[in-house]
């Protein structure tokens, strides 16, 4: 058994890094308005970093459940989730603005849906099977 308590800790700092990452998103209507100012490409760098951030403590979450609690959520892609992370970590001057806008509007919402789901079957000490 893992340590329930620590989990859900982790869970708390990578949901508040996502609502902070679904703010900073919402200041680009466009991909490109993250690259034509230099308020966008800060926003950009700022979103990149909780990424990385997330990605870490889903690795974390991973190691520390024993590879068993996120694949009880599988509607999520983990696995990108994490190779995001050690994309922008190793990869960052062949960033795509256009991938990290793309991931904002469109997989934030979910992620952090089931990220709270997570932590409240958790705190609930719902059997997770």
């Amino acid at each position: 058994m893992y340590n329930k308590i620590l989990v859900i800790e982790i869970l708390e700092q990578i949901i508040e890094s996502i609502d902070i990452v679904r703010e900073r998103c919402g200041y680009a209507v466009y991909v490109d308005d993250f690259m034509d100012t230099k308020t966008g490409q800060e926003k950009l760098d700022s979103i990149c970093m909780k990424l990385i951030a997330v990605g870490e403590s889903l690795k974390n979450i991973d190691k520390i459940t024993n590879y068993t609690l996120l694949p009880l959520y599988p509607i999520i892609e983990w696995k990108k989730i994490k190779g995001i992370r050690d994309f922008i970590s190793h990869h960052y001057f062949d960033l795509d603005a256009e991938m990290i806008y793309g991931i904002c509007k469109n997989n934030i919402p979910e992620l952090l849906s089931v990220l709270v789901e997570m932590k409240n079957d958790l705190l609930n000490n719902k059997e997770l099977k």
